[in-house]
């Protein structure tokens, strides 16, 4: 299968080439720049020049391919609204490029919002908190089951982690470098789920193969994690105290990331994994951390 590709020299993104490479799948990724093209070409992969905002190059790639699995998005949290929107618009002109053809359709979202307070399932749709948030991509890719594409979307868990990430745990290692402390907010209680990128990766690309239109899958290996074993580990590496940070000194404390880091967002895999034979084999997110790679 030739498939199209968007934040294909990404974190988790360049993961998904080389899933697909492997596979014996042919990539035609999007390229932002000539350091992007060159990427791609070097893992093997053919380079499409273009960006979120250029629908052109969007339609042509999703064109000239098989099938498409869309990760890419503009991680601004300055601008967070003009991102979604972004993103809501590359989603439709995708969407609308493989309507009444059959063809595969993998979104990128996430289970942090689907049910906060306990664990989400792939039957959960989007609440009152997710509806809140500008960012629709879930709900823009899903409209399109009934418009013939074979479209589905992986909910990735808040923490994607392994070598080379650059997402939440990175900035809360520099947050205790900067503070002196390894916090967390309140008793600590509070989970994540967690997922490796690698595992994460073999799951779009299940998702393309044989995923059914409509489907809602999570991109889970650990259910939930709590936050204060995380900053627990964080301060081991480091040799810096663990504290707990009060609630009302969380957005001093940590900015823009407290609010994240203050949830409690657990999220289960059982349907993923009966629906696709999908079974996390990596590392978890606190050996991943024990490996030291993150502290380098």
């Amino acid at each position: 299968m030739r498939v199209f590709v968007t934040g294909a020299t990404g974190f988790v993104g360049s993961a998904v080439v080389r899933e697909l490479l492997d596979a014996g799948h042919q990539v035609l990724g999007l390229a932002r720049s000539d350091r992007a093209a060159a990427a791609l070409k070097d893992a093997g992969a053919e380079a499409h020049r273009g960006d979120l905002d250029d629908l052109h190059a969007l339609r042509a790639g999703a064109a000239a391919a098989d099938g498409v699995i869309h990760l890419a998005f503009v991680h601004d949290f300055a601008h967070y609204d003009a991102a979604a929107r972004t993103d809501r618009r590359a989603i439709e002109t995708l969407g609308e490029e493989l309507a009444g053809s059959g063809r595969p359709f993998v979104v990128t979202s996430g289970t942090a919002l689907v049910a906060p307070g306990r664990i989400a399932t792939e039957e959960d749709v989007p609440g009152p908190a997710a509806s809140a948030v500008a960012r629709t991509s879930e709900q823009t890719g899903l409209a399109f089951a009934g418009r013939g594409v074979r479209v589905s979307a992986v909910r990735l868990s808040p923490t994607v982690h392994g070598e080379g990430d650059h997402g939440f745990v990175p900035r809360l290692i520099e947050i205790a470098r900067e503070k002196g402390v390894s916090g967390y907010p309140g008793d600590g209680s509070n989970r994540w789920s967690a997922v490796h990128r690698r595992d994460a990766a073999r799951l779009f690309r299940l998702a393309l193969e044989s995923a059914p239109a409509g489907a809602r899958l999570h991109g889970v290996a650990e259910t939930g994690i709590a936050v204060r074993d995380i900053a627990e580990a964080i301060g081991r590496h480091l040799g810096v105290p663990v504290t707990s940070v009060a609630p009302e000194d969380v957005p001093g404390h940590f900015g823009w990331i407290g609010p994240f880091w203050s949830l409690d967002v657990p999220a289960g895999n059982e349907l993923t994994r009966a629906r696709l034979s999908w079974e996390p084999t990596e590392e978890g997110l606190l050996a991943d951390l024990d490996a030291g790679h993150y502290f380098g």
